[in-house]
């Protein structure tokens, strides 16, 4: 209780005066409020404020719309507030953002406890809002949007922090980015809670990072509902420590709008889930449902036909490109695999028939880390009390050798249990 009573207060008390937060990541002490309001030079007066900030500052953009026709920036300054009068009040248009003017909406860089919230972001060439390299980072109460709908042009990426550590996402909603909705990539220490991606090639991503934890969020309408990714190439290698639970991933259906080219291209049109390449992930107490080609698939990063296996390791040594440690238990997953879709949907068909289990797994497994012919203990795929969700291994080894695969649909291989993965807890932050 005298939590509780601590916590109203402190809360109560910062649109005065704010909240000292000395360690940790809580809203630091508010230095300064620059009010800001829609007009001709509001972009102007926006950035003026962002390169003369001090630390603990707020800057409140009064309820309106903003037409802005390059890229805001804010860099090296921590303990910044941008804060609106809440989405659909205070929109910022970059719906003429000319050619030069950057991509982004509004990119932050090398900060320490920055925050968003309370306002549209939307039609922006490139991201809508990217922070890297910042640590302590929070998204909150947005809308990122494309007004014109699905188009391969959009930009990729809603809220995007790459390279960043203690993040939190919370309360946004993201709709028809050509790439990931919410993304979080190559990050340490994350919180993505109550978000809600729609009509995305990609809904939420979790892509090479290391500590997340997925809750409470609604994927639909997406190419890809949830996305747990790790790729080659990139400064963080494997993403691992990834929880994901009570969020609602259903008839994720959408035609995939991705530019060619693009690794999200590859993403099967009715995909609930994928895990790819990522270790330890725990996924339960979801409602994971009506996605035409799977509910939730588990594969390797061959399974994308982008490289091979003698490729992967010659070009990107420190890639691990194989699901481990995978526990996928006690969700409610149904109805899925009944129209697959893009070119796996047409490859797969011949072998696993018209219709998909609900569990996709490709089977391929590093046997380097074989203990007397199995895979460790914690290196295991479990998967179990989900339901009357089928199952069937597609034993991509043997496609991609040139042999007829044989998929498998016994779950006794994959029987028993993981320990749970500890919950992401950030500094500062409730």
């Amino acid at each position: 209780m005298h939590r509780f009573v601590t916590l109203t207060l402190c809360a109560a008390m910062i649109a005065v005066v704010g909240c000292s937060s000395e360690n940790g990541h809580g809203t630091p002490k508010v230095t300064k409020v620059t009010k800001i309001a829609p007009g001709a030079d509001a972009q102007t007066k926006l950035q003026e404020a962002l390169i003369n900030a001090k630390p603990g500052e707020v800057i409140e953009l009064a309820e309106g719309k903003y037409d802005f026709n390059q890229t805001v920036s804010l860099d090296a300054i921590d303990g910044v507030t941008i804060r609106g009068a809440g989405p659909g009040k205070t929109v910022i248009s970059y719906g003429q953002q000319i050619a030069g003017g950057g991509g982004e909406g509004i990119k932050v860089d090398g900060c320490k406890n920055f925050a968003i919230e309370g306002l549209t972001i939307e039609d922006t060439r490139g991201d809508g809002i990217k922070t890297t390299k910042c640590e302590g980072v929070v998204y909150r109460n947005l809308l990122i949007q494309w007004t014109r709908g699905p188009h391969p042009d959009n930009g990729a990426y809603g809220v995007y922090p790459v390279l960043c550590q203690d993040v939190l996402i919370e309360d946004c909603k993201v709709t028809d980015c050509s790439d990931a909705g919410v993304y979080v990539g190559q990050s340490k220490n994350c919180i993505v809670r109550r978000c809600h991606a729609e009509r995305n090639v990609a809904g939420i991503e979790i892509e090479n990072t290391i500590g997340a934890d997925v809750y409470d969020n609604v994927a639909t309408d997406n190419a890809g509902g949830l996305l747990i990714f790790s790729l080659p190439g990139l400064e963080q290698k494997v993403g691992s420590q990834c929880r994901c639970y009570k969020n609602q991933v259903f008839a994720n259906n959408h035609e995939n709008f991705a530019k060619p080219g693009n690794i999200v291209a590859t993403v099967p049109p009715g995909t609930g889930m994928i895990i790819m390449a990522n270790d330890q992930v725990e996924v339960f107490d979801n409602d994971i449902k009506d996605n035409n080609t799977s509910n939730l698939s588990i594969i390797s990063y061959m399974a994308t036909g982008v490289k091979t296996r003698d490729q992967l390791a010659k070009d990107d040594p420190g890639y691990d490109p194989y699901p481990e440690g995978i526990y996928i238990h006690d969700n409610r997953i149904a109805d899925g695999g009944k129209s697959p879709g893009g070119e796996f949907g047409k490859v797969a068909k011949a072998i696993l028939g018209e219709d998909f289990p609900d569990i996709l797994y490709d089977g391929v497994v590093d046997e380097t880390k074989f203990v007397d012919g199995k895979p460790r203990e914690e290196l295991r795929v479990v998967i179990v009390n989900n339901g009357n969700a089928d199952f069937s291994n597609f034993n991509y080894g043997a496609l991609a050798s040139g042999d007829i695969p044989k998929p498998n649909g016994d779950l006794a291989p994959h029987a028993g249990s993981l320990p749970p993965l500890p919950a992401i807890t950030i500094p500062g932050m409730e």
